[in-house]
């Protein structure tokens, strides 16, 4: 059998369970932490609940998702996920979702892992959503899931720290309303309300143009020049202003970095 033939043959079983995203369907990455549980409370020394170490690691993984070869509009990143809203007219790798789902799970586990010292792994699921208010839900309920899970972990971490067990305090937490935990916090000098926005809504990254300042040998002069930037946005909106916020990056435009040659 000639190899060309065996080829054929062989690919078959390679690509029969291939998924193709239609045209016309939008993309979202979604790309979680493998067992950060244990990383963060165990392995590494990461204050909790929050940590702007860990914090800052995640940030720089998903920089590194938006610029390593797939057209990303948005980058969100809060506790141990990051999501990716691909442009939607995006071609690459004729959007067969296991090239994605390898590939950007593939290098967020590379580059978390070098920044960190140590092996940690991600997985990653591309969710197809058919129209923009499904796109806009799906960034919401992350941002609401955000505020949610900051709640709760204020409140179990506060008690813990006050010599509660763990499954003593996991109980009483999860035993209480929102009203509740924000009283449980507030009785303890802890307004929910004041703690930063980041770590109730999420990490926001997008396209930018920034002015940059160079200096032309030929005309020996300084001179102005246009480039596009990665803005990390900390105080993102929540709620009917974010569904607005996420709206912009469906309804226009956006900056995106040209290609380099």
């Amino acid at each position: 059998m000639k190899f060309s033939e065996l080829d054929e043959k062989m690919r078959i079983f390679e690509t029969n369970s291939d998924i193709v995203v239609l045209p016309g369907i939008y993309m979202v990455a979604r790309i979680d932490g493998r067992n950060f549980t244990t990383l963060t409370k165990s392995n590494s020394a990461f204050e909790a609940p929050f940590d702007t170490r860990f914090r800052d690691l995640m940030v720089e993984t998903t920089k590194h998702l938006m610029d390593c070869g797939f057209k990303v509009e948005y980058g969100y990143t809060q506790s141990d996920e990051i999501s990716l809203l691909f442009d939607p007219n995006i071609d690459v790798f004729s959007r067969k979702t296991r090239k994605y789902n390898s590939i950007l799970a593939g290098e967020a586990s590379a580059i978390f892992s070098v920044m960190l010292g140590k092996p940690v792994s991600f997985d990653c699921r591309i969710c197809q959503l058919p129209a923009k208010n499904n796109v806009v839900d799906y960034f919401r309920w992350r941002n609401e899931d955000a505020s949610r899970n900051a709640l709760n972990a204020h409140c179990y971490w506060m008690l813990r720290k006050e010599g509660m067990g763990k499954k003593e305090a996991d109980s009483l937490v999860s035993g209480k309303s929102v009203s509740e935990k924000n009283e449980l916090l507030f009785a303890r000098n802890i307004n929910f309300n004041n703690l930063p926005n980041w770590q109730k809504r999420g990490t926001g990254l997008y396209w930018t143009e920034i002015q940059k300042t160079g200096f032309n040998p030929m005309k020996g002069q300084e001179v102005e020049t246009t480039r596009t930037a990665i803005k990390v946005d900390y105080d993102l909106p929540m709620k009917d202003e974010y569904s607005g916020f996420i709206e912009n990056f469906l309804n226009t435009k956006n900056v995106r970095r040209q290609k380099k040659k």
